[in-house]
């Protein structure tokens, strides 16, 4: 499918944020875990979140999908089959997260994916069952384990993915003896770990984080717990930014107060001068001036495919930094962000860690862009193409399923043209 953007000035309207896929997997997974029944609003069913509901009912969790809510209970016990193929499709969150606690059945399970899913780093668990002298296999068409880990101190490098650590969380708790984390190198993204912990807490499950410390004590039961998932600061920056360019947006269903490391993008906007107010559950973000920045994307690398396509509209230039993770993700998002822009003629340079974007005269030198199969590049080209001075096409736009459904409905409401076509 493909994506015929317009360009067009936006309307004087509001856009409501879609609920977060990182809280909704985290609840959505500590529910399964939990004793007795709990429910789970604000679901907004994107291909990730219903990935990780089918891999979770493989383990017998009874999951009871309505239209913008879950009713789950738990799993009674961790013996439902007697081996498991689970099917991540392109979902790191689902494949890191359940690897561990799939490890609780003490079979041989295979985990599979799609795209560039088995290509991402999975060397922190695959150190972490070598060392239990488990089974882990890892190569282009499968993830297998087979074993239930048992070690007491586990040593991850938080410098490749929160993600491990998030996943060790879940199941640690279940197991009988206690357990120590230790973070060496960069400890980045720590905002999810975070984001874990906090919705652990709410499902009766104790954890002591320290600095590159995180103690766990065994023996524990998750209890059922009723939540509302808050909206999605990461998809937020899209229409954050199309109010700053395009012009004024409120963006509503938001937590002003929220543990979201993705909050981010209010104060990186301040910082380049972006006119914000905080209003009754969201914001409203004026059209402004903007001037490039510094920016440290350690703790907020989904945010850097809409700061790259900002940085072309800033006076000055754009300097992100730490942002070597945006290479592992569902593309390479520093190389094929940049590519998408050179058809645009954005003035740009890299390395492997940096990116330098800036100020341009926006033209289309050709209209026919790539989503490179990521859900962020299609909507950070697409709220740039709605102030080009010509149309462009986004090929492979459905992309943004993977996390924003309606991301095309949302943005059409707001008076920009929009044509899908095959």
């Amino acid at each position: 499918m493909k994506a015929k953007i317009y360009p067009g000035i936006i309307n004087d309207g509001s856009v409501t944020i879609p609920p977060s896929k990182s809280l909704a997997h985290r609840c959505i997974i500590a529910a399964c875990l939990a004793n007795g029944k709990s429910v789970i609003k604000n679901i907004d069913y994107s291909n990730d979140i219903k990935t990780t509901i089918e891999g979770l009912k493989q383990l017998g969790a009874q999951i009871d999908c309505y239209d913008n809510y879950v009713e789950i209970n738990g799993i009674k016990d961790f013996n439902y089959q007697e081996q498991y193929v689970v099917d991540c499709s392109e979902s790191g969150s689902t494949i890191r997260f359940l690897i561990p606690i799939f490890s609780l059945t003490n079979k041989k399970v295979t985990f599979v994916g799609s795209q560039r899913l088995l290509q991402r780093p999975q060397s922190v668990y695959q150190d972490i069952f070598d060392k239990n002298n488990l089974i882990f296999i890892h190569n282009a068409d499968k993830i297998e384990i087979n074993g239930k880990l048992s070690l007491k101190d586990y040593y991850v490098d938080g410098s490749i993915s929160s993600q491990f650590i998030s996943g060790l969380l879940f199941t640690l708790p279940l197991l009988k003896h206690d357990s120590i984390i230790h973070i060496e190198n960069k400890f980045e993204s720590k905002s999810y770990v975070d984001l874990t912990v906090s919705i652990l807490k709410q499902f009766g499950i104790n954890i002591e984080v320290y600095d590159n410390l995180i103690k766990i004590n065994g023996n524990q039961t998750y209890i059922s717990c009723d939540m509302v998932v808050e909206a999605d600061y990461s998809q937020l920056a899209f229409f954050a930014a199309l109010g700053c360019i395009n012009n004024d947006l409120k963006c509503l269903g938001l937590s002003h107060d929220t543990l979201q490391g993705d909050f981010a993008i209010i104060n990186i906007l301040k910082q380049m001068n972006a006119q914000i107010e905080e209003i009754d559950g969201g914001y409203l973000f004026k059209k402004s001036d903007l001037k490039g920045v510094k920016i440290n994307l350690e703790d907020c690398p989904d945010l850097g495919p809409m700061l790259m396509a900002l940085g072309s509209v800033c006076s000055g230039q754009m300097h992100i930094y730490n942002a070597s993770r945006l290479r592992i993700k569902e593309s390479d998002r520093i190389d094929d962000v940049i590519c998408e822009l050179n058809k645009l003629n954005v003035i740009n340079s890299s390395t492997y860690d940096e990116v330098f974007i800036n100020f341009s005269d926006l033209k289309v030198i050709d209209e026919n862009l790539t989503s490179h199969n990521d859900h962020r590049i299609v909507m950070a080209l697409s709220i740039l193409a709605t102030i080009l001075k010509q149309p462009v096409v986004i090929n492979d736009c459905m992309a943004i399923n993977k996390s924003y459904p309606n991301f095309f409905k949302d943005l059409a409401q707001l008076n920009i043209k929009i044509e899908i076509s095959e």
